[in-house]
């Protein structure tokens, strides 16, 4: 089945994600392309490093040229911000990226960046949809693409590392000395931090950044699950602190130099201060409706607004396009900035949790533990629970008035079933790219919170 969800399409390798049907998909794209007007098209193209990542890319890409549009290819697995960027910076009318982020290793996707840099929104993915099937794939071999000029295969991170560079003060993060271990999860991520941190004090070790399309056995999540190596290995090694991406390398998660795992939850309202106190950006924050309550906390204390979205960054893409945010996160680890693309991206977020302890001078221990002292400390997790299909629904949850004693105050429906009480909630959320539901909570009690969860699963399996 070919369907765009929460952040692309995405399927089972050989089952769903075939050649064919990236074919299919990439002859809808061009269609679409075609009907917004005349003039010549042109597409960037980028893939992961999953199995055949770059074989489907091509594959695309030859689609594009036999419509008559001009592709620029990858050289190499690049993350999905190199994409965004080149979307943006090269005028390309759309990009498109071979990724399936953070799935198991038995899927890949397809994710359309547009001419803003942005990930594509429901209009456009509609449109796509819509005109599946309408027209017979057209494929061109690469060597007649070439001759004609239609397709380039191009080196996309060069540009990519020198932008970082500029984004973020460099000069003022060479001010550090700290020893960082990056986990790369087996994904694209790499050495692009390296490459713009080129003539600083600052030492990164590698873990996990070799090629392995099975993942070892992983999801490419930055999840503490699947960050039990990283967390030993920084404490061993003494570690000034630890940094995980993502498979695609949009998303970030930290370790700190005590082993503690501190996700986007915590990360975002951090550099949410940093943005607002140190770079003196205007603007607001965007969280979507699974963020933690501390961001709001945080963005009264700022005197700045914040505001609530769906699931999926392309609705704080959207934030940003509308100049009303200066930050915006989800709560999976993806952080996006003003000045830059409207998209997340891990490696510009570890730039800039740099950035933010050489402004203040402090390690990233102490801004953590000056804002669990100001705003206290929220606990959240998040489990993921089995559904018969993605067609499953959430309408015959029998919701209780009460969460062990607390009065449920008010019930938010914006993506899923929140059920807030005074000071914690319990949430319920069908993936858009899997047959599972997501079930959250947050309490500024650990204990509560496994309570909650266990509350939760009760409700699921009951359905």
């Amino acid at each position: 089945m070919i369907k765009f969800g929460t952040d692309g399409w995405r399927g089972v390798i050989a089952r769903d994600f075939t050649f064919d049907n990236v074919k299919i998909v990439s002859q809808a794209i061009s269609d679409c392309l075609h009907k917004q007007n005349r003039r010549s098209k042109k597409v960037v193209v980028g893939y992961d490093s999953r199995f055949l990542s770059k074989e489907f890319a091509k594959s695309a890409g030859l689609v594009f040229a036999a419509n008559k549009i001009k592709v620029t290819l990858a050289d190499r697995a690049v993350p999905t911000p190199v994409v965004s960027f080149h979307s943006l910076m090269g005028r390309y009318d759309l990009g498109i990226m071979i990724t399936a982020s953070h799935n198991p290793a038995y899927f890949n996707g397809l994710k359309i960046k547009t001419h803003e840099g942005a990930a594509a929104d429901n209009s456009l993915t509609n449109r796509v949809e819509n005109l599946l099937y309408k027209s017979k794939p057209k494929y061109m071999e690469e060597e007649d693409a070439k001759k004609k000029g239609l397709f380039e295969i191009k080196n996309l991170g060069s540009s990519y590392v020198t932008f970082l560079k500029n984004f973020v003060d460099v000069k003022k993060i060479r001010s550090l000395n700290v020893k960082i271990l990056v986990d790369a999860m087996y994904g694209s991520g790499d050495k692009f931090v390296e490459s713009a941190l080129a003539k600083t004090k600052i030492k990164i070790d590698y873990l996990r950044n070799e090629f392995n399309p099975s993942f070892g056995g992983i999801h490419p999540e930055p999840v503490a699950e699947n960050l039990r190596e990283l967390i030993v290995r920084v404490k061993r090694g003494k570690y000034d602190l630890g940094i995980a991406l993502d498979g695609d390398a949009d998303r970030i998660a930290v370790v700190d130099k005590s082993g503690n795992l501190i996700n986007a939850q915590v990360i975002l309202p951090l550099l949410a201060i940093h943005m607002v106190k140190n770079r003196k950006e205007i603007g607001g924050i965007g969280k979507t409706v699974v963020g933690s309550s501390l961001i709001d906390k945080v963005a009264l204390a700022l005197g700045v607004p914040c505001y609530e979205t769906p699931v999926g960054f392309k609705y704080i893409s959207n934030l940003f396009k509308e100049d009303l945010i200066c930050i915006g996160g989800e709560e999976a680890g993806g952080i996006g900035y003003r000045g830059y693309i409207p998209e997340r991206d891990g490696s510009a977020s570890f730039l800039l949790i740099l950035e933010m302890c050489a402004a203040a001078k402090k390690s990233f221990g102490e801004l953590l533990s000056a804002l669990y002292k100001q705003y206290g400390r929220y606990h959240y997790q998040r489990i993921s629970l089995p559904l018969k299909s993605l067609k499953s629904t959430l309408d015959n949850l029998k919701l209780p008035s009460s969460l062990y004693g607390k009065k449920v105050e008010r019930i938010n429906t914006l993506d899923g079933i929140k059920l807030i009480t005074k000071d914690s909630w319990l949430m319920f959320r069908k993936s858009g790219t899997e047959p599972i539901v997501r079930v959250y909570a947050e309490s500024r009690n650990k204990k509560e919170v496994d309570k909650l969860l266990s509350l939760g699963k009760k409700m699921i399996y009951a359905l």
